[in-house]
C-alpha cells in the first residue's frame, strides 16, 4: 500500500530541482519521465498535483489491490454421453 504522506514528501523534493519522483511513487512512468525533463510541466503540473496527490495514491491502491483479488472461473462442458 501506498501512503499520500510519502507521496507529498517526494513531491517536495521538487524544491531541489528534481520533479516527478512522486509520479514515480503512483505507477505512472510516463508522465514521472516527462516531469523530471520540464520541472513537471514547468510547474503547472505540480501544482495541480499538489491537490489531486491523495486521489492518485488512492487510485493506485485501489488498483493494485484489484489486480490481486481476482478471481477466475472456468466453466466445465462434458459431452460424454452413455448410451
Amino acid at each position: 500500500m501506498k501512503k499520500t504522506s510519502t507521496a507529498y514528501i517526494l513531491f517536495f523534493v521538487a524544491i531541489f530541482g528534481i520533479a516527478g519522483l512522486h509520479r514515480f511513487y503512483t505507477g505512472k512512468i510516463g508522465t514521472g519521465v516527462i516531469y523530471l525533463f520540464t520541472f513537471g510541466l514547468f510547474g503547472i503540473g505540480l501544482l495541480y498535483d499538489l491537490f489531486t496527490i491523495p486521489s492518485q495514491v488512492k487510485t493506485y491502491n485501489a488498483l493494485r489491490n484489484a489486480s490481486h483479488h481476482q478471481q477466475v472461473v472456468v466453466n466445465v462442458v462434458n459431452n460424454n454421453t452413455v448410451n
